[in-house]
């Protein structure tokens, strides 16, 4: 979880609004790095990447409805448009996020991805320049892992565990503990989906990863998902990329003494992962 890289911006100006139909003032929204607002009964945010803004609202406009999960309808414009005035727009749907709900979020997860798992790699992946794509292919070994002495302190130990591992890549949501809402009756709600190319049990892995770091779970949550596929090598790599994330975000400037120990039981707790014979049992189902 990175939090502040972006400033906050201006809200949906009255032309985006009344492409998209909305009559109501727009209100800003907690998180979203200051940028998510809701008018009536829409949330709109500016759009990073117009490529893969209209990917994901294809995807979503055609995903069939699930009980295990819902997901933030794409709306367009008035015109038939998925972007006014680089905005883009989705459904309101009901519930808050709860970061002490994680077994709950990682099965939302699970069932989102599985259903997903038939995409094909999206060409806007390729396009990305920003503080996660960096830390995601630092993390997959497709940039050489570099740091302040702080980063590199909690890096070296990860990098030092990773071992090849044969697993298929899908599409998968790489930003679950804060964009999975819960409403009484209601299945949990899939928003803000960064999409990245990766085995499904990564994603699951990022997730556990901050629940560690940031949101006070136990070691106990690992193990209840130690059973998916090369789980300590996921936890390694998912630990590589919120740290480099964070290091190409923030620099060394970024590091107080507190981060740097939230992290280090988890990036411990990794590398015993990694290093441990997964056929020699400690595997509980969640």
């Amino acid at each position: 979880m990175i939090l502040g890289v972006n400033p906050p911006v201006a809200g949906p100006s009255d032309a985006v609004l009344a492409a998209f139909g909305v009559a109501d003032d727009p209100v800003v929204l907690p998180g979203g790095q200051g940028g998510t607002w809701r008018a009536g009964q829409l949330v709109l945010k500016p759009v990073e990447l117009l490529t893969e803004t209209l990917w994901r609202a294809e995807v979503l406009t055609g995903l069939p409805d699930a009980t295990e999960f819902r997901v933030a309808r794409p709306v367009q414009t008035l015109d038939g448009a998925w972007v006014a005035h680089g905005w883009e727009a989705c459904q309101l749907v009901a519930g808050e996020p709860d970061v002490s709900r994680q077994d709950d979020v990682l099965r939302a997860g699970t069932a989102f991805h599985a259903a997903i798992a038939d995409l094909p790699r999206p060409a806007f992946l390729d396009l990305r320049d920003d503080p996660w794509a960096y830390g995601d292919r630092v993390a997959w070994e497709e940039l050489p892992v570099r740091g302040c002495p702080a980063a590199l302190d909690l890096l070296a130990p990860l990098a030092r565990s990773r071992r090849p591992v044969d697993l298929t890549p899908q599409v998968v949501h790489g930003d679950l503990p804060g964009n999975v809402l819960f409403a009484a009756g209601l299945p949990p709600a899939i928003i803000d989906w960064p999409a990245y190319w990766r085995p499904a049990s990564w994603a699951s892995a990022v997730a556990v990863a901050d629940a560690l770091c940031w949101y006070g779970a136990s070691p106990d949550l690992a193990a209840r998902w130690a059973h998916l596929p090369a789980w300590g090598q996921m936890l390694v790599r998912a630990l590589i990329y919120r740290i480099a994330t964070h290091e190409a975000a923030f620099g060394p400037t970024g590091w107080t003494p507190d981060q740097v120990e939230a992290c280090r039981p988890a990036v411990n707790l990794a590398v015993t992962y990694a290093n441990h014979d997964p056929s020699s049992g400690n595997r509980h189902d969640p």
